[in-house]
């Protein structure tokens, strides 16, 4: 007999209780309504070498009849790696249909970092973001899904394209200023990955763009004749910004799009509320722009905003 989504609720709720008693600190709720979480998962708790923060989004019909939809955050794991990683992943789950299973998944990814901290491989290297450098070691909130940083977002090597692309216009949203911090979106439509460098690269030219403190991005194009999607995204040294950017897309189905938030740090600590504004933000661009409509998303977050005009254009 299929199970109600009130019966899945509650198994995701003891779920959910039973892994942030276990892991405490490395558990962080990212959005409780939207049912996303993320825990970050280490080979040794006492000196940790290499570090995969694993993002989860759980579905009503979790874990009865779907998976959860997750993310593997780590700069370096990459290529093999990655997909083996994944595979075992999903594995897991085709072998538990219907159950639940993060704590699996959880132990899978910390004997892979196990085996891999036995390995001859090199250390990556860790910088913190811009708050996690100004308050102490020990606050347990920063600690969370502390991810190496990847490379600049207008570095990224996408594959070149024998084609001159037209360049889409660059619609740039409302700015949002909390504490004097400011984040302002920047949406183009695109429908390929050279288009997204050469947008961010577009986007770069404009020097207080390319001053902001953090330039975080997330994109995902839909190919029709596969079904699927092509997708990435960005944190630019703001720990797992990049991967809830790109949930978002996902949750509102925003298809063949660029998102770019930028943010201009003004020195006070914003904690949690900086994730707030990424997400709102950018989610208000995607609604005006007709992105979200898929997903029935049809009205904006209400937020103070610094002034109610959208600019396009550079």
């Amino acid at each position: 007999m299929e199970q109600s989504e009130a019966e899945n609720l509650q198994k995701q709720i003891d779920e959910i209780e039973a892994l942030s008693s276990i892991y405490e600190d490395e558990w962080c709720v990212i959005d409780e309504a939207a049912r996303i979480f993320c825990i970050r998962v280490v080979d040794e708790l006492e000196h940790p070498k290499w570090t995969v923060c694993l993002q989860v989004m759980l579905p009503p019909e979790y874990p009865s009849s779907a998976p959860p939809v997750y993310q593997l955050n780590a700069s370096w794991l990459r290529g093999q790696e990655r997909t083996a990683l994944s595979n075992s992943l999903e594995e897991i789950y085709l072998q538990n249909l219907g159950e639940c299973i993060l704590f699996l998944w959880v132990g899978t990814i910390r004997d892979f970092l196990l085996l891999k901290s036995q390995s001859a491989d090199a250390v990556p290297e860790t910088r913190k973001t811009t708050e996690e450098a100004e308050v102490n070691d020990q606050d347990d909130y920063f600690l969370v899904c502390q991810t190496p940083p990847q490379q600049l977002a207008a570095d990224v090597d996408f594959p070149e394209s024998s084609e001159v692309e037209e360049l889409p216009q660059i619609i740039h949203g409302e700015p949002i200023t909390d504490r004097r911090s400011t984040f302002q979106a920047h949406l183009s439509p695109v429908v390929t990955p050279n288009q997204v460098k050469l947008l961010l690269q577009e986007l770069y030219q404009n020097k207080k763009i390319a001053n902001a403190t953090h330039n975080i991005y997330a994109y995902r194009i839909h190919c029709e004749d596969k079904q699927t999607f092509l997708q990435d995204c960005e944190d630019d040294g703001e720990t797992a910004a990049g991967g809830r950017l790109l949930h978002l897309l996902q949750i509102l189905d925003a298809r063949n799009v660029l998102v770019v938030v930028s943010r201009w740090y003004g020195g006070i600590l914003l904690g949690p509320d900086r994730f707030k504004h990424i997400n709102n933000c950018a989610r208000n661009i995607l609604v005006d722009e007709g992105y979200a409509e898929l997903a029935g998303e049809g009205s904006r977050t209400s937020i103070k905003k610094k002034k109610p005009k959208n600019k396009r254009g550079k």
